[in-house]
């Protein structure tokens, strides 16, 4: 059971992290939303609308268990194509009613999840999660598809300690990048040693493992969100299981994504 210090911490750096990238959109003119950003046919609307709508699905888990299951039933029919249609459908708004039921749907998810009792645990596409782990996944994501809105428009962000967010979940999800790819991940656990903004050591796993991975939180963040391409970081792997892990890593749930093509920029 998480301790509720830990989910006041999360949904206080959810909130932040969704007041960043909401700073990236504020002011931006109705013509850039149809900016191209690094997910293929994507725009900056479309992740916009991406994150309303896992907001959104996240508070129906919440409140109406048996509607979002009804979701996830339709979402299976079409496994390949839900997320995009749904991102196709939300970027078809105007830009102002987009942002607009994006707070909306933010201000809503923070109050819903900050409500529910010690151990809930929600329903999701996968298994039920804690409150914490629903407020960790919608941080993750805000924060990657909020990275393609930077990218888009030529921004640089500062990385904040928010990443320990992110990372923990890419750890956390080793097993999880093997079986989408169909493998069998290895019984033994791996040593995760990152530098994170300020030049804290974020460490995951046993200090006597022999499969590692060393390197700065920033870049292993984009690396298992799928936001750089394996060759594009400067991430020490020792072992051959720990670099097979980073050429498969993603710290979100659905199929294995097509990732990037490497040779993009090094942040």
């Amino acid at each position: 059971m998480a301790d509720p210090r830990e989910v006041r911490e999360v949904l206080a750096d959810l909130r932040a992290e969704g007041e960043e990238v909401d700073g990236l959109v504020a002011e931006l003119p109705p013509a850039q939303w149809g900016r191209a950003t690094p997910a293929a046919g994507w725009s900056v609307a479309h992740q916009i609308a991406h994150l309303l709508w896992t907001d959104e699905r996240a508070v129906q888990s919440a409140v109406d268990p048996e509607g979002f299951g009804r979701e996830v039933a339709a979402a299976m029919a079409s496994p390949e194509t839900f997320v995009d249609e749904a991102a196709e459908r939300g970027a078809r708004l105007a830009p102002v009613e987009l942002l607009a039921r994006w707070r909306a749907s933010r201000t809503e998810l923070l109050a819903v999840l900050a409500a529910q009792p010690a151990g809930a645990k929600l329903p999701w596409y996968g298994p039920p999660m804690s409150v914490a782990s629903v407020a960790t996944g919608r941080l993750m994501e805000t924060w990657a598809h909020g990275q393609d809105v930077a990218d888009a428009l030529g921004v640089r962000r500062v990385p904040t300690a928010r990443l320990r967010h992110v990372a923990r979940i890419g750890v956390r999800a080793r097993g999880y990048a093997y079986a989408v790819h169909g493998l069998t991940p290895p019984a033994e656990e791996f040593r995760v040693e990152l530098v994170g903004p300020g030049g804290e050591e974020w460490a995951f796993g046993p200090a006597g493992a022999a499969q590692r991975v060393s390197g700065t939180a920033l870049e292993f963040c984009l690396l298992v969100t799928q936001r750089v391409h394996r060759d594009d970081v400067a991430l020490v792997a020792v072992g051959p299981d720990a670099e097979r892990w980073l050429g498969i890593a993603q710290s979100f749930a659905g199929p294995a994504g097509p990732g990037r093509a490497s040779g993009g920029a090094r942040r």
